[in-house]
């Protein structure tokens, strides 16, 4: 299947397994490029949550998602930068629960981003109260890349010091804002 986005404007996400650096690229990237971009709504959504998250929470954090995606996509900006996306929740409901809303699968294909960075897990694993995958960390990034290549999005793997994903997604960003 060939990735499609028809939007002017550019979508990079950044992804990968939990405590892969994700949230430190994203801002870095946010700052260097002095952009508006979309964070990870499940992180604010379960951070109001007085109880432990269910499976049927995961398709408000889907709605959440998009709605502030789609904010930022009226700004009329040049490149849309998110903090995950979608794909994140499909994995998220296939590896825990076995199953995934198809509201999030239909929305994952129409929104395709133009780019993938995708984290490799080879920083320490870092606990936060929001995390639960300290083990599994290379399962789940193989599971990102396969999704990734079959849905035909482009993507960069990021390893190695903060500072060399930065340089290399930086260029990734870079490219795609020439291409304008």
């Amino acid at each position: 299947m060939e990735a499609k986005n028809t939007d002017i404007m550019k979508k990079v996400v950044v992804t990968g397994p939990e405590s892969s650096g994700k949230t430190t690229l994203f801002n870095q990237l946010i700052a260097a490029f002095k952009l508006t971009g979309v964070g990870e709504y499940a992180r604010e959504y379960l951070e109001c949550l007085d109880r432990e998250y269910q499976y049927e929470d995961i398709l408000n954090i889907a709605y959440g998602q998009l709605k502030n995606e789609d904010y930022v996509k009226s700004l009329d900006l040049d490149i849309l930068l998110t903090d995950t996306d979608l794909l994140t929740l499909e994995i998220w409901c296939e590896y825990k629960y076995n199953k995934c809303p198809s509201f999030i699968n239909e929305k994952l294909q129409e929104q395709l981003p133009n780019f993938y960075l995708l984290c490799y897990p080879d920083i320490p694993w870092k606990w936060d109260p929001m995390r639960e995958n300290p083990k599994d960390r290379m399962e789940l990034f193989e599971i990102y890349e396969n999704k990734i290549k079959k849905m035909g999005v482009e993507y960069q793997i990021l390893k190695r010091t903060e500072s060399e994903r930065l340089t290399v997604s930086k260029e990734v960003v870079q490219k795609l804002l020439d291409l304008k």
